[in-house]
């Protein structure tokens, strides 16, 4: 075996299912998720977390009547969520990327950063922040600036109850977990922001594993753009069930999907005789 230093999340994944297939006595591919697609893993699963986030902020925009192809568009956070979300931004929608950050600093153009041309700045350089071209600002600035959707990718409780007040965003697209505090996010509802909830935006990651798991049980493989179709279809229609929550209780997003999600477990209580 590898020295423990180079082993990746894939190969420890196979490993485990290796492991539980052994006490079985049969293959168990479908056990566990995050795979490699050699060995059983989901085509589509790299992009998946922002491909999702990008289908709940497409139904957003469309509610609020944004057009997204002249959208401007700031993200917090450039790892794998918010390098694939620059890049289905402009893919998707053809939406203006303004500014970018990690966690040694922030960039800004007006003009446009090209995501590509981001990533390898970072890959060479391990910063956006050396990217040629753009104006240098902190990610404290980032969040504050007055684009159509901001999408925190990075950290939790970046958005404060002292920072709220200044957010200009129309739309909020959590791809990272837990970005808002509660305190911001009553500021945040109070002043309009349309916020879509972390465990609502980013669910793309983990709908496709269980994609995975259901291939593995069906011992058939999809091909991505069928993955694709597929998380379409599941994160539209989770954006919608939110959204009607939301306005039958006039509550906010997040409150509505804690009040979606736990009916749905009472519900499954109550047919199980449990309550």
């Amino acid at each position: 075996m590898p020295a423990p230093d180079v082993y990746t999340t894939p190969q420890i994944m196979v490993w485990i299912m290796d492991e539980y297939s052994a006490l079985a006595g049969k293959q168990q591919f479908g056990m566990i998720t995050g795979k490699p697609v050699s060995m059983g893993g989901s085509k589509g699963r790299g992009d998946a977390t922002a491909r999702g986030g990008m289908y709940t902020i497409r139904e957003a925009a469309n509610v609020l009547g944004i057009d997204m192809s002249k959208a401007t568009v700031a993200i917090q956070g450039y790892g794998n969520a918010g390098y694939y979300a620059a890049v289905l931004n402009k893919e998707l929608f053809g939406a203006k990327l303004v500014a970018i950050s990690d966690s040694k600093g922030a960039v800004f153009s007006k003009a446009g950063i090209d995501p590509e041309a981001a990533k390898k700045c970072k890959d060479e350089t391990s910063t956006v922040c050396n990217l040629p071209g753009v104006e240098r600002i902190s990610n404290e600035e980032l969040l504050e600036l007055d684009v159509d959707v901001l999408i925190p990718s990075a950290v939790e409780n970046v958005i404060t109850e002292e920072n709220a007040s200044r957010i200009k965003a129309k739309i909020i697209a959590e791809l990272a977990n837990g970005p808002t505090t509660p305190e911001a996010d009553a500021i945040l509802d109070s002043k309009g922001v349309h916020v879509i909830p972390d465990f609502l935006c980013n669910a793309g990651g983990v709908t496709v594993s269980y994609f995975e798991m259901v291939q593995n049980f069906y011992m058939y493989s999809w091909g991505e753009e069928d993955v694709r179709q597929q998380l379409d279809k599941k994160m539209t229609l989770a954006y919608h069930s939110v959204l009607d929550t939301s306005r039958e209780y006039k509550i906010n997003m997040r409150q509505a999907a804690y009040v979606l999600a736990v009916s749905r477990v009472v519900e499954a209580m109550k047919l199980r005789g449990r309550i």
